[in-house]
C-alpha cells in the first residue's frame, strides 16, 4: 500500500496513540514540506510518546521552516509536562543549529533540576555552536551528575574553544574509564601542545580504549 499525505493523516487523525506513531514514521518518506506541516498539530498531542516521536523528527524536518521550528521547539523545551519531551526540544535546538535558542537553554538549565534535560542541554550546545555556550559549559564541569559532566567535556571539543584545554586536563585523573575516554576525543579536536601532552599520559592509560584512542588522536 504507497504512503500518500492522506493516508498519512488519517493515521495521525487515529485514536489509537500506535497509529499515530506509526504515521509519524511514515513521514520520512514524506516529501520535507508537506511532512513538516503534518507533523506540527503533532507536538502537543495527549500522548508522551507520540509528542516525544514528533519533536524528535524536528532536527531534520524543521529545516523546511526555522522560523516556525524555533517558535514550536521553544514551547516544548518550556511547556512540555514530560521531561523526555523537553530533552527532545533541545536536542532538536541544537542539531538545526538555532543559537537564537542559547539563552532559553541557559535559562532551562537553571530552572530545571531534572538531570536529562540538563544532560540534553549541555551535551547539544556542542553541535549548536554558539561560542556564549562555553562558560555554561564550564560550569557543568562542576555538576554532581557523571553524564552531565561527560558531555561537558564532549561539548567542549566539539565548541573548538582551546581555552577549554586546562580547564578538561585534570580529568585525565578520574576514576572513570569512560571519562577519560571521551576526554581523549575532546582533547583531540582541541587539538595543540597542552593538549598532546595530556594524550600522551592517557595513551598509557591502563584500559586499553582509552589509551588506544588517545593514541589515535596524537597521530591525526
Amino acid at each position: 500500500m504507497s504512503i500518500t499525505p492522506e493516508s498519512v493523516q488519517q493515521l495521525l487523525k487515529s485514536e489509537n496513540f500506535g497509529d499515530r506513531i506509526r504515521g509519524l514514521n511514515q513521514l520520512r518518506q514524506m516529501e520535507t514540506k508537506m511532512a513538516f506541516e503534518l507533523i506540527k498539530p503533532m507536538v502537543t498531542d495527549k500522548n508522551t510518546r507520540v509528542r516525544y516521536a514528533a519533536v524528535s523528527q524536528f532536527d531534520t524536518l524543521g529545516q523546511e521552516d526555522l522560523v516556525a521550528s524555533l517558535e514550536i521547539l521553544r514551547d516544548r523545551l518550556y511547556n512540555d509536562p514530560e521531561p523526555d519531551v523537553q530533552a527532545a526540544a533541545a536536542d532538536a535546538l541544537g542539531g538545526l543549529k538555532l543559537t537564537e535558542a542559547f539563552d532559553d537553554l541557559s535559562k532551562m538549565y537553571h530552572q530545571s533540576s531534572d538531570w536529562l534535560i540538563q544532560f540534553s542541554i549541555i551535551a547539544t550546545l556542542g553541535e549548536l555552536g554558539e561560542p556564549r555556550g562555553f562558560d555554561l559549559l564550564q560550569e557543568a564541569l562542576t555538576s554532581d551528575n557523571n553524564l552531565v559532566q561527560t558531555a561537558a567535556i564532549s561539548s567542549l571539543g566539539e565548541l573548538g574553544d582551546n581555552r577549554a584545554i586546562p580547564l578538561l586536563i585534570p580529568f585525565a585523573n578520574n576514576d572513570d574509564w569512560q571519562v577519560r575516554y571521551r576526554l581523549t576525543q575532546a582533547l583531540g579536536r582541541l587539538g595543540g601542545e597542552q593538549a598532546n601532552v595530556a594524550l600522551e599520559k592517557l595513551a598509557q592509560d591502563e584500559v586499553e580504549q582509552v589509551a588506544q584512542e588517545a593514541k589515535n588522536n596524537l597521530s591525526n
